[in-house]
């Protein structure tokens, strides 16, 4: 049974786009560790809530692995990169029905170490501007 693959990311993929089709604004909690690529000025007791509204990310990237796109904290554009097994729940804002994930913050420092050298973090390129006159 371990060979199946986990059902997570298609299930956030799933609500994501039920919030979205019916005009709520998606958040997803996420434990934050040493994986993930936040804010750290907004995480609260290792853990952040992030909105995947359409509005306020770009480049939304929903895989089976990771979750990535970029928005503004305070004003300032930031890369964000989440591996899936650190959510911990999607919802809608407004009425906040959605789904949690079971998590255990020890089973994850574990695979990590496991993980760095078999998966590797996407690779985000960097955005570049060009003056124009």
């Amino acid at each position: 049974m371990s060979d199946i693959p986990s059902n997570k990311p298609y299930l956030i993929r799933a609500l994501h786009q039920w919030c979205t089709d019916f005009g709520f604004t998606p958040f997803m909690a996420v434990f934050v560790d040493s994986s993930v690529e936040v804010p750290m000025e907004f995480v609260k007791k290792d853990e952040i809530v992030l909105n995947l509204s359409l509005e306020a990310c770009h480049q939304l990237n929903l895989d089976n692995d990771w979750i990535s796109f970029q928005a503004r904290f305070g004003g300032v554009p930031r890369k964000i990169m989440v591996p899936v097994s650190n959510v911990l729940a999607i919802y809608a804002r407004e009425n906040g029905q959605g789904m949690s994930f079971p998590f255990d913050a020890s089973k994850t420092s574990k695979l990590k170490g496991e993980s760095s050298e078999n998966a590797e973090k996407p690779k985000a390129s960097r955005p570049s501007l060009t003056i124009v006159k």
